[in-house]
């Protein structure tokens, strides 16, 4: 097993967590380019918002295919080889001429995108001691929102100059976020290739046979240890991730009115969460799994009280908060996962993940009425809604964690 910090420790996590960043980077880079598709294709903010939703639809959609495939043929095949055809659908869809087949491309590329996410809890959970398996799992998920900064960040700053320059050149080249596909997907096929000398082989890994998998699927979602904590991570991302589409719609619009490049620097916020993933660790050590994972969802909370004003500071100080509570809740509910489940893990995390991913795709319509009766207040309620449910079920988790901490302290003694 591979323990904390030594040589090979740091070099597969690292290789996860670059693996990771190249997901994120190519999952979120439509982002901030949304108002820009919106305008040329003549869009509602809730239809080209699709254009991210499709692609986290079909993560979702392919995280349990690719976990069971990943238990039989091997974890490292499955996670390169799925980020490979992503990374050549984000250079193809540079040239596609409608909306039509942008949305077929992405949804296709979310789910091949969905192979490394499936895969990556499961190999560091064979291959990495449990006190090595915490804080990878807070560095991975750190790379998780570095990689959701970087696609964001690069694709409204790509979007700007393409719509400044690119439009000379003619062809593809004509619209800012063509330009934010091509190269973002070319410097992304450049980053893969060191993938394949960097992430070592599994050595604990153990195919499992074509049978079980719809027992197991079904024993995992039954699990009263397993199914709180998947729906507490589908709802917190529901929210939080399509509170930034909503912000993004309301600055892109007077009286304000910001540029793709300035849209995709708000997703900086984002840094206080790759704060948070590095520290949940230690949090979730020092204070246990469920007392964190509620206090982050308080925090996240407080921070969206931000919503209610429309001064820009605060709006940037809302993210920054929620963004940091965000990360650290999910970092909480990735670890529970990873520590309840010895059997099928790959299942279990990529079961995680469909809820998470699912989440991401049903938040637009959940916030969109929200949004339509009162702008950005009414996202903050609607917000305010689901933290509460996602409270309660975090108090069903730490009731949970109680009485089986009493029942092994019983059998100790006994």
């Amino acid at each position: 097993m591979i323990d904390l910090k030594t040589p090979l420790w740091w070099r597969a996590t690292l290789a996860l967590g670059l693996g990771s960043m190249l997901v994120f980077i190519n999952l979120y880079l439509t982002q901030p380019l949304l108002p820009l598709l919106a305008r040329d294709f003549e869009l509602s903010a809730l239809s080209a918002s699709w254009a991210l939703s499709i692609s986290t639809l079909g993560l979702a959609m392919g995280l349990l295919f690719w976990a069971r495939v990943a238990d039989r043929l091997g974890r490292k095949p499955v996670m390169l080889g799925c980020l490979l055809v992503a990374i050549v659908l984000s250079l193809l869809m540079a040239w596609l001429p409608g909306f039509g087949w942008l949305l077929t491309a992405r949804g296709l590329q979310g789910f091949f995108l969905a192979g490394l996410p499936a895969t990556a809890v499961a190999y560091m959970g064979e291959e990495f001691t449990p006190r090595a398996l915490v804080t990878s799992i807070g560095i991975y998920i750190a790379a998780n929102s570095l990689g959701g900064i970087a696609g964001r960040v690069f694709g409204g700053l790509l979007a700007e100059w393409g719509e400044q320059w690119g439009g000379t050149w003619g062809g593809a080249w004509g619209s800012g976020w063509q330009t934010s596909f091509l190269v973002l997907g070319t410097l992304s096929l450049l980053l893969w290739l060191p993938l394949l000398k960097w992430l070592p082989p599994s050595r604990h890994f153990v195919p499992t046979s074509k049978g079980g998998g719809m027992n197991a699927l079904l024993g995992h979602i039954r699990n009263p240890l397993l199914w709180p904590v998947y729906l507490v991570g589908g709802l917190n991302f529901m929210v939080f991730l399509n509170q930034y589409t909503y912000v993004a719609f309301y600055l892109a619009a007077p009286p304000i009115q910001m540029a793709p490049a300035a849209l995709g620097l708000l997703f900086m916020t984002y840094l206080t969460g790759t704060f948070a993933s590095g520290i949940s660790g230690w949090l979730i050590n020092r204070f246990g799994l469920c007392r964190t994972l509620l206090g982050a969802i308080g925090i996240m909370a407080v921070g969206n009280l931000g919503l209610l004003s429309d001064r820009l500071p605060v709006l940037l100080l809302a993210l920054l908060v929620d963004s940091f509570a965000f990360f650290l809740a999910h970092a909480c509910a990735s670890s529970w996962v990873g520590r309840r489940v010895q059997q099928h893990r790959a299942l279990a995390s990529s079961l995680y993940l469909v809820f998470y991913y699912l989440g991401a795709s049903l938040g637009g319509l959940y916030l969109y009425p929200f949004w339509g009766w009162a702008g950005l207040p009414g996202v903050a309620l609607g917000i305010m809604l689901v933290l509460l449910v996602t409270a309660g079920l975090s108090l069903r988790l730490l009731r949970r964690e109680r009485i089986m901490s009493g029942d092994m302290h019983t059998n100790s003694v006994l």
